[in-house]
């Protein structure tokens, strides 16, 4: 083998580091920035020879932008290992970006560091390896198949020197040459960023990984010093109270049969006489932004990152006031939120029959809550249980729910959601709606059946999806240009007669109110509201029940 690579050695070209990397350069923008290329061809609409020269212009100035960073990294030993990496990164990126239309900012990148193997293992599919052995292997091959030129350090030097101004004369020259163009592109199009790759992945990720300015405390900073159950809560004449809160996984209100759709997806919760919310707005596009917020007293508007990962969430102040607090989880975890309270994930061996691949079924939750309710008899603390769920968790949209649900056909059976019909994604999707609409109807009947607790269970979900509109598919784009599916989530909640009661609610009044528009920013205060907790850090404004209180 050795004499066989020493006979076809002379068929290796001989190329300079600097070279090298220009290749690479040229050829990442070139075959690895399509969704790049394809905002700004719709921007410019080249029509004549000026505008083919701008658009030449902007290659111009992407190549040797990534040349001149690259460049610095570079030498005879590190360039292989280097550039193979770069290429790889940039087909792995360029593959999400085009096929799925996700942009890689530093809340992607969050998304992905917290994404635990079985999501992730979801997303490496044929195509992507398919499209890998084309975009990174085979390129990959050339760069290990060059010779790199032995040359002394005093020459390397010097042409290294000479490379790097000619290349800052010729990047200077060029962004003079787009910069009025280039400006008003980013000022209309300022999401563009997020498509240079592979720069919008290693600036993220760098943004991602770096320490906070300053470390974030060692104990988790309390919301409030005055949480404690109102006196009509606490005056010994209703049972005590039980409120469950089901967080759903990208679960989108434009396919919520409740909201109107076309299809009925969710017949079981419409002869509940549930209060249905059809206007509800997420904090965020993606689990580790909403989920943390939802249970901060911060919104969209309000956001603050820092803030909620030093503070506690709304389930320390809802324990401050007495409340026996539980999280149980069905999904990638509570991302901090249940750090202070008891929590625990579902596992295969709890329940074998709705589990399988380490996966669970939703369902799990239901039976998990019913067991909950068995422990807990003669219990007279008030309880909150959050039940997590793994929802409608893409791409692999067929596999969030039993056969027996497979209402809706014919359905997409791949995670390469680019290889079916929209039909196929949607129904899939949809017969995921269908179920969680009988898991949730399966913790209403617990919460109905057993008598020790005045119950409640409120429904809302983390965030949306894309189903393919615009060529957009999952979620997580960055909020100030998502659109509407993966930010309109669907929010449903039931109570019992006792519940009601108990609480002085007026529930003609609730549903009166029901269609006026809500986000999660309302969620904090409503729930302190819905167990009458007192405490200076409630909001009556952001209260939805506010106004239905006698």
């Amino acid at each position: 083998m050795y004499n066989l690579f020493s006979r076809l050695s002379f068929l290796r070209p001989v190329l300079t580091t600097d070279f090298l990397t220009f290749l690479v350069s040229l050829g990442v923008t070139l075959f690895y920035n399509t969704p790049f290329w394809g905002e700004v061809f719709d921007y410019i609409s080249p029509a004549g020879i000026m505008d083919w020269l701008l658009l030449f212009e902007y290659g111009v100035v992407l190549t040797f932008l990534q040349f001149f960073v690259f460049v610095f990294l570079v030498n005879r030993w590190l360039a292989k290992p280097f550039l193979v990496a770069i290429i790889c990164l940039a087909a792995a990126v360029n593959f999400y970006t085009s096929h799925y239309g996700v942009y890689f900012n530093t809340d992607m990148v969050n998304n992905v560091l917290q994404t635990d193997t079985k999501e992730a293992g979801e997303l490496f599919t044929w195509g992507f390896l398919g499209y890998m052995i084309v975009y990174a292997a085979i390129p990959s091959l050339f760069v290990i198949w060059v010779r790199i030129k032995r040359e002394s350090l005093l020459r390397s030097v010097l042409r290294r020197a000479v490379v790097v101004l000619a290349s800052t004369l010729v990047l200077s020259g060029f962004i003079l040459l787009t910069f009025q163009s280039v400006s008003a592109l980013m000022r209309t199009h300022h999401e563009l960023r997020f498509l240079v790759t592979p720069g919008n992945a290693i600036v993220s990720a760098v943004q991602a990984l770096a320490p906070a300015q300053a470390p974030l405390p060692d104990k988790k900073i309390p919301l409030e010093s005055d949480a404690k159950l109102a006196d009509a809560a606490s005056n010994g004449n209703s049972k005590p109270k039980l409120l469950v809160i089901v967080v759903g996984e990208t679960m989108r209100a434009a396919n919520w049969g409740l909201n109107g759709y076309e299809r009925q997806t969710t017949p079981k919760l419409n002869d509940r006489n549930v209060i249905n919310f059809p206007h509800v707005t997420s904090c965020g596009t993606s689990t580790a932004v909403s989920l943390p917020c939802m249970f901060s007293p911060l919104g969209h508007d309000d956001y603050d990152e820092r803030y909620i990962k030093s503070h506690e969430s709304l389930l320390d102040v809802l324990k401050h006031a007495g409340i026996d607090v539980e999280w149980i989880d069905n999904q990638s975890g509570c991302k901090g939120v249940c750090e202070g309270v008891k929590n625990e994930t579902l596992s295969q061996q709890g329940f074998p029959g709705l589990c399988a691949s380490g996966r669970c079924y939703d369902e799990a939750l239901a039976e998990r809550l019913k067991d909950e309710l068995k422990k807990t008899s003669g219990s007279n603390d008030d309880k909150v249980i959050v039940l997590h769920q793994l929802g409608n968790h893409g791409p692999s949209y067929y596999q969030r729910y039993p056969k027996a649900f497979s209402r809706f056909a014919p359905v997409c059976e791949t995670a390469d959601l680019n290889k079916c019909q929209k039909n196929e994604i949607v129904n899939a999707y949809d017969n995921g709606v269908l179920y969680t609409d009988s898991v949730l109807d399966s913790m209403i009947a617990a919460l109905k059946s057993q008598s020790q607790y005045s119950a409640a269970m409120l429904y809302v979900a983390d965030h949306g999806e894309s189903l393919g509109e615009n060529g957009v598919y999952l979620h997580g784009l960055p909020y100030s240009i998502a659109p509407k599916e993966q930010t309109h989530v669907p929010m449903t909640w039931w109570l019992d007669k006792d519940f009601i009661g108990s609480t002085g609610l007026d529930d003609d009044c609730l549903y009166k109110n029901a269609d006026g528009k809500y986000s999660h920013a309302n969620l904090f205060s409503s729930i302190l509201g819905l167990m009458q907790v007192a405490t200076s850090v409630y909001k009556p404004d952001q209260d939805i029940t506010s106004e239905c209180r006698t």
